[in-house]
């Protein structure tokens, strides 16, 4: 049950609840999802809906629904850590996509979920239920298990000792099996997953690294499973996963730490 409605609640959080009912599932919502999604009342919520369309961070659609305004969409890209990795990592992007046609992707950590920030995608690609924007599971995607691989033990302990969902009866669940393919990982700087997240693609990933040696961002290729061995990609997308560090100030001799 959204929390919302609860007692002592700021105008401020409330505010935010609506801004984040919004995600890349949900990019058009009336005010009777907005309700349902956040618990506000349905009089709070059309008021505070109201204000965020009038201050440009909210637009009415045709349809008389509500969509992310493009004030609050030109506010997003200027968050450092996302846009910095874009630009830097755009032509590493471009040439890994142009050698093998296939999903090529971005991502970082946010919380317990990788991000992903960039996605180039040929239009035969296999499908994906994700979007730039959207969120990935660390434990069955391969840019989570990178992420997640070069965490602080502390935060792997907590993850793998939280609920592990099967996405696919491929999907490991296993602590100790994902264990043993995290430190894999980070020996190897790439994981292969297949089928793990959704039946019928599989993908491969590497680390980028800044000039400190932590691991920032992860790289991937996603295909449809069969169509190519993965392994075959893997020279292409470490090559560029090591020129897209190199950019960013990390140079061989530098160890790579966990957060």
């Amino acid at each position: 049950m959204p929390r919302a409605n609860e007692p002592g609640r700021t105008v401020s959080s409330r505010l935010w609840d609506l801004l984040f009912a919004f995600d890349p599932d949900h990019t058009e919502l009336s005010l009777a999802d907005l309700v349902r999604r956040t618990g506000i009342p349905h009089a709070t919520a059309r008021r505070l809906t109201l204000e965020l369309v009038e201050a440009g961070a909210l637009e009415r659609t045709s349809d008389n629904r509500f969509a992310i305004g493009l004030r609050l969409w030109r506010l997003g890209t200027l968050a450092p850590r996302a846009e910095t990795l874009r630009s830097a990592a755009q032509p590493f992007v471009e040439d890994l996509y142009t050698a093998l046609r296939q999903h090529v992707q971005l991502a970082v950590l946010q919380g317990d979920q990788a991000v992903i920030i960039e996605r180039l995608s040929a239009v035969n690609a296999v499908g994906l239920t994700s979007q730039v924007g959207g969120h990935l599971p660390l434990h069955c995607s391969g840019v989570g298990k990178v992420l997640l691989s070069h965490s602080s033990p502390e935060f792997i302990d907590e993850v793998l000792a939280g609920r592990l969902r099967r996405f696919t009866p491929k999907t490991i669940v296993d602590p100790a099996e994902l264990r043993r393919e995290l430190a894999s990982c980070r020996s190897t700087g790439t994981v292969v997953v297949k089928e793990e997240l959704s039946e019928g693609a599989e993908s491969v990933a590497t680390r980028i690294v800044d000039g400190s040696g932590k691991v920032v961002a992860a790289l991937s290729v996603v295909v449809a499973a069969g169509s190519i061995k993965l392994q075959a990609a893997v020279p292409s997308l470490v090559a560029s996963g090591l020129g897209l560090s190199r950019s960013l100030g990390w140079r061989p001799g530098i160890p790579i730490r966990t957060a």
